[in-house]
């Protein structure tokens, strides 16, 4: 777990249901909710149980064939309607806008955006626009698709914003001179957590920039502990620092696959959230335990570095928010 001083403490209270399940969800008739990465374990099972909740269930996904079989399910146990599934490519800014483009043909309005999707561990790897893998898809991709679907948002009574965090955020380095490691030395690792780090500090100002504007809108972050389909086995090989090592080596005390999804449906679906929370497993440095208020790192809470970051976004994909800006 990361040292007290590093760490901007959560939330004293508790949350409204100690222990959540995805049957505590309320009656989600009538929201739109898009996912994405629904081809993904996590993805998919919480588009399939707001789906039962009676959401109207949009899925965007890069495998398709993956995608396909999710929807189907979701045909199964949603209501009476037409979910739809979307093509999304987060490394590849042009198909975004033209995801985003799809989207706002088939709905009129967003009241959930889940942005799931992600990249982990992985070998040093550059989009043709030559940003790195993990930063480009799992920050850039889903500050491109968010912005770019504000109108949608807009329009439902009370949007909402998820974005997918990790534990590890608090290991990250955040480099905006280099966040493509050009210069730096580069680890999957380390890149993952910079872009984690990147997510949370995303949330957080969009939610200062949703007050600012007056919107009725939430930004949230909610991270899943570590589970059965936790990554840190297939990262590229190499030293795991000490906190990451401990992760791995406790991933024997980890939530069970079935509640993987669980932190994101709290997020997504319950009265008591309010704009700004981090919700996640708590217990053992944040790898287990029911939803609660969750511990982040006083690096992600930096109100200057999330302003200094979205100026970057906004830099490197052309995605200015504008939208928000005049409301």
């Amino acid at each position: 777990m990361a040292p007290t001083d590093k760490v901007a403490a959560s939330r004293p209270e508790a949350l409204q249901v100690a222990n959540f399940s995805p049957t505590d969800l309320p009656d989600l008739t009538g929201k739109t909710v898009v996912v994405t990465g629904a081809n993904g374990f996590i993805g998919s099972r919480a588009a399939i149980s707001l789906a039962t909740a009676g959401a109207d269930i949009v899925l965007m996904c890069r495998n398709l064939q993956r995608g396909e079989m999710v929807l189907e399910r979701v045909k199964e146990v949603g209501p009476a309607g037409t979910p739809v599934l979307i093509p999304l490519n987060l490394a590849h800014p042009a198909g975004i806008r033209e995801s985003a483009a799809q989207l706002a043909d088939l709905r009129e309005k967003v009241d959930v955006l889940i942005n799931n999707a992600g990249v982990m561990g992985i070998m040093h790897t550059e989009t043709a626009d030559g940003h790195e893998l993990h930063f480009a898809v799992n920050h850039l991709g889903h500050f491109a698709l968010t912005g770019l679907l504000l109108p949608l948002l807009h329009r439902a009574a009370a949007a909402r914003v998820i974005t997918h965090g990790s534990i590890d955020h608090h290991d990250a380095q955040l480099d905006l001179a280099d966040v493509s490691y050009k210069k730096r030395k580069y680890s999957g690792m380390g890149a993952y957590s910079q872009s984690k780090l990147a997510n949370m500090l995303f949330a957080a100002e969009l939610a200062r920039r949703f007050e600012q504007a007056g919107w009725a809108a939430l930004s949230v972050a909610a991270h899943p502990g570590s589970v059965g389909t936790d990554r840190y086995k297939t990262v590229m090989p190499g030293p795991f620092n000490i906190r990451q090592y401990f992760r791995y080596v406790m991933m024997s005390f980890a939530n069970d696959v079935e509640e993987s999804d669980y932190s994101l449906l709290y997020a997504a679906g319950m009265p008591d959230v309010r704009n700004g929370d981090y919700l996640g497993p708590r217990q053992l440095g944040g790898i287990r335990g029911p939803v609660a208020y969750a511990d982040r790192s006083k690096e992600s809470a930096d109100p200057a570095l999330a302003a200094e970051l979205w100026d970057k976004s906004v830099e490197l994909t052309g995605v200015d928010y504008a939208a928000l800006a005049k409301s």
